[in-house]
């Protein structure tokens, strides 16, 4: 039977279609996913932890933090799907586990618990992270740590100085941004500091 040419550069094409998920998801190794899956879990359990601290200091009073912390839940929620998408995208499996149980403190207790664990994401976590998926040139991963990392950046900062002012918070409006998890206090001018989307993918935290 002859095989035209047309039958044979087809034949070729299916299979480099084929092989190039598997080149692909064979630059990334294996620390990077494992890395993906503990932001996974960690920004799941974020979300639900400020979650409970909302509650807890809207109880105490602290009507501006409860604020705080809701906008700080829906960054935290953004990037759980982000980094869950970008396993996906990398040929992973987002791993299952059930969400850690939350006992909170004191609104005080919970802004010092929240300061230390954002300081750990900025200050060792993500840039250890990143430097990992760097090295892979994954760049879902890269994506997803840089936008986590610079949001985790901020919610620092707004956790000190919500503990700093405890009692006496000033009235402030949350804005988190859809793409990236970006959390401010007043929207971008022309572009999000982090993703570089406009300011319509911003919400206002209520």
């Amino acid at each position: 039977m002859k095989t035209s040419f047309q039958q044979i550069v087809a034949v070729a094409t299916i299979a480099a279609g084929l092989l190039v998920p598997a080149i692909a998801s064979a630059k990334v190794s294996e620390q990077t996913l494992k890395n993906l899956n503990t932001a996974f879990q960690g920004e799941s359990n974020a979300a639900n932890r400020y979650a409970k601290f909302a509650e807890k200091a809207d109880a105490e009073g602290h009507a501006q933090v409860a604020k705080l912390f809701r906008a700080a839940a829906a960054s935290e929620a953004i990037h759980r799907d982000t980094h869950k998408k970008a396993i996906t995208e990398l040929g992973g499996t987002a791993k299952t586990f059930e969400l850690d149980a939350v006992a909170p403190g004191s609104t005080a207790d919970n802004l010092g618990a929240s300061i230390k664990g954002e300081s750990y994401e900025r200050d060792t976590m993500y840039p250890e992270f990143l430097a990992v998926a760097k090295a892979d040139d994954a760049a879902a991963a890269i994506r997803s740590i840089e936008f986590a990392l610079a949001a985790e950046k901020e919610h620092a900062k707004l956790y000190k100085d919500a503990l700093d002012n405890l009692g006496k918070n000033a009235k402030a409006n949350y804005y988190v941004c859809g793409v990236c998890g970006m959390t401010v206090t007043e929207l971008p001018a022309k572009k999000c500091r982090s993703c570089r989307q406009s300011p319509d993918k911003y919400k206002l935290i209520a």
